[in-house]
């Protein structure tokens, strides 16, 4: 969505969602709950509560608490009621993120930095043990099609940001918000993909 979170933060569009810069906001969504929280709700129009802890794996309760935190800082909203309107929607105001700090950030707002990457991280490889978890009982083309792979690349900085801008191109066709007609047998993929110095 096109909506720039309300309250304390900011969050700017840049083409690949949003760019988040701002401690608080980073702060909020450092939680491995709320990034599901957020996950999902991009994926869906809107969802109450319940059906988010679903997802998460926690309580109704314990997944309101969450949303509301997020609310807070206007990374997500009330929804249009649904049905008979007995328990609150929510909907997300952004459709993918991007965390990055400027270099002359404060120590506090890059210790948000940190702790928010290191959530997410985390995130990340609990989805992917889950992935291998139940390998066995995907079809054989879906097997056969997933993939792990690491490359060791000799690049200069700026051939490595133009090597991340390509990337994004190749992935944007795809992307659930913009492939509005899939083709019959597609389903929800997820690829990481992490470009950092190592020598």
């Amino acid at each position: 969505m096109a909506s720039t979170p309300a309250g304390p933060g900011t969050a700017e569009d840049t083409g690949h969602g949003r760019l988040i810069k701002d401690a608080v906001l980073m702060r909020a969504l450092a939680h491995p709950a709320r990034i599901s929280i957020v996950e999902h709700l991009g994926q869906v129009e809107s969802a109450t509560a319940t059906e988010c802890a679903e997802v998460v794996g926690l309580s109704p309760s314990a997944t309101s608490y969450h949303l509301r935190a997020l609310a807070k800082v206007g990374l997500v909203e009330d929804a249009p009621g649904r049905g008979d309107g007995r328990e609150r929607a929510w909907r997300t105001v952004m459709h993918g993120y991007t965390v990055r700090t400027d270099a002359d950030a404060d120590p506090e707002t890059k210790q948000a930095e940190r702790a928010l990457i290191e959530t997410f991280l985390t995130w990340e490889e609990t989805r992917v043990r889950q992935a291998l978890a139940r390998a066995d009982q995907e079809p054989r083309e879906w097997s056969e099609a997933s993939f792990f792979s690491e490359a060791s690349l000799i690049m200069t900085a700026e051939e490595l940001a133009r090597f991340g801008e390509d990337l994004q191109q190749l992935v944007n066709p795809y992307r659930r918000r913009n492939r509005t007609d899939p083709p019959e047998g597609a389903r929800t993929v997820t690829v990481q993909f992490r470009g950092f110095p190592t020598g």
